[in-house]
């Protein structure tokens, strides 16, 4: 996960008659101290109350920006990002939010500029490091994701976080040995961490130890209960047992808490292809390669549904895609449909 900025600025008592500047910084600690408190309509209001004193207020921008984040508005954040941005284009926090909210927005490029802004001006943050680690991450660039993840840690050694995706990229590199020991690292810094399992889980799941796979994931659930992604990669692993029904509960909690999690829509619709109901199968993988199409094994699993509902064609293209992929699916039997 990734921090937004909040600027949070303290100022003294004023007296008699204020200043302009008094009543900008009086608005600004009051939204601030309702947005900490998740009091979110309030804490705008007091924003736009302080820019409609002064519409180019940077801070009040700022921070209204970031009410709007926190509550998953990213285009209505963005705006006043930019705005931010337009009156001061100094003012790196706002680039570092922005580039969040570029994140968020799957505007990654856009995300990548905004941190090099900042790199230009601060060559060693660690938090620029890290944001860039994770947009890399996204953009499927793992080797530039590690180095970016590798100088964040060297920055601030102390960061489990940092770590724990250092060792996710290893990990999608198929570094094993090496995220497994960046795991063990991280354990010793922060054992509290849940994500440390959920990454220990998925290396069990990719050398197919189910047993071993059950047992870190359950871990990460024992720290953060019916959180999503791990409720799904449990659900996961039930369909590689066959145990279909546990599968199922799974993956629906997964998806009633968050249902923008593509890798959800893949796994329901595996449930599917293992039911025999082909249709929903072929509906939830479209579904899924739609919303994320670094899915992993997603072409072959649609290419799969596309076959059992005689679209050969189809399949035949998506079982194309999968092997580029190095999905290593493909059974010489569907290799020969395709011939």
């Amino acid at each position: 996960m990734h921090k937004v900025y909040i600027l949070i600025l303290l100022i003294g008592l004023v007296a008699c008659t204020e200043s302009k500047e008094s009543r900008l910084q009086k608005f600004l600690i009051k939204g601030n101290n309702e947005i900490n408190n998740k009091n979110y309509d309030q804490g705008i209001s007091y924003y736009k109350e302080a820019i409609r004193i002064e519409p180019c207020f940077t801070e009040g921008l700022n921070n209204l920006g970031t009410a709007l984040f926190q509550q998953g508005k990213f285009d209505q954040a963005l705006t006043q990002y930019q705005e931010a941005i337009n009156c001061d284009p100094d003012y790196l926090p706002t680039f570092y939010n922005r580039a969040n909210t570029f994140y968020e927005l799957k505007e990654y490029y856009s995300a990548l500029n905004d941190l090099d802004r900042i790199e230009a001006a601060h060559s060693d943050t660690a938090i620029v490091h890290f944001t860039r680690g994770l947009v890399q991450t996204k953009l499927r660039n793992f080797d530039l994701a590690k180095k970016s993840f590798e100088k964040a840690f060297a920055v601030d050694g102390d960061n489990v976080e940092f770590l724990v995706n250092l060792a996710n990229v290893k990990y999608y590199l198929k570094d094993y040995d090496a995220a497994i020991a960046d795991l063990s690292k991280a354990i010793d810094l922060d054992r509290s961490e849940a994500n440390i399992y959920n990454t220990l889980a998925l290396i069990a799941i990719d050398q197919n130890d189910m047993e071993e796979a059950l047992k870190q994931v359950n871990k990460a659930l024992e720290l953060i209960p019916a959180e999503p992604y791990f409720m799904n990669n449990r659900g996961f692993i039930y369909l590689i047992q066959n145990r279909l029904e546990e599968a199922e509960e799974d993956i629906n909690a997964s998806l009633s808490t968050d249902p923008e999690n593509g890798w959800a829509y893949r796994n329901k619709g595996i449930y599917y292809l293992m039911k025999g109901d082909y249709p929903n199968a072929e509906r939830l993988l479209t579904q899924a390669k739609e919303m994320e199409s670094f899915i992993d094994k997603i072409h072959f699993y649609l290419g799969m549904a596309y076959y059992k509902n005689n679209k050969q064609v189809m399949a035949c293209e998506q079982f194309r895609l999968s092997e580029e992929a190095g999905d290593g699916m493909l059974t010489v039997d569907l290799i020969k449909v395709c011939q």
